[in-house]
């Protein structure tokens, strides 16, 4: 069974399932999602941080934001198999008390939730469907100060969004990340 490796912090050095096809998810690899989290730690925004997860995955970027401090983690996946892949992770950490998983699609999701605010918002879509207009919405729900990291393929061109401004980028080979943040308007 694939498993992945939460990298540091509470739960580092534990292993959590990432039991799906890659048809389903794509997985952040170890070396990327070290150089988000040391760049986050950097930042010294994780402790007591609210994280949206989107296009979770098996939830690897929220669990790992857990593990290194945010108080509470909410999960957006659509996939049945990824989902319940979550679910199972979130048992094995035992953080059911500091998590949400919402099974949906994060379009039908920024539709529906009108209210909530995070500090930190994960948005890693599937690359091959990268969905920017979704990804724009994401912008509405994050708190002043707070940051999005979009996960998208190097060849691509990250869009532009309103209402926040570039703080960081990086290329790792096919994977790059851009950092976001909610400025005043």
């Amino acid at each position: 069974m694939p498993r992945l490796r939460i990298i540091a912090g509470e739960f580092g050095g534990r292993f959590i399932s990432a039991d799906v096809s890659r048809k389903t998810t794509h997985p952040m690899g170890d070396r990327v999602r070290s150089a988000l989290f040391a760049n986050l730690v950097s930042r010294n925004v994780l402790s007591g941080a609210e994280v949206l997860d989107t296009f979770a995955g098996v939830g690897t970027l929220g669990l790992e934001s857990l593990s290194r401090g945010a108080k509470f983690a909410t999960f957006i996946e659509q996939n049945i198999q990824a989902a319940r892949i979550i679910a199972e992770n979130i048992t094995t950490l035992s953080v059911e008390n500091r998590t949400k998983l919402v099974k949906t699609s994060v379009a039908n999701w920024t539709n529906n939730e009108k209210n909530a605010k995070y500090d930190i918002i994960f948005a890693d879509p599937p690359y091959d469907d990268l969905q920017f207009s979704t990804v724009a919405r994401l912008t509405d729900y994050l708190n002043l100060n707070g940051l999005m990291i979009l996960s998208y393929l190097s060849r691509e061109t990250a869009p532009e969004l309103n209402g926040v401004v570039v703080v960081d980028k990086r290329s790792y080979g096919e994977a790059s990340l851009i950092f976001y943040q909610k400025v005043e308007n």
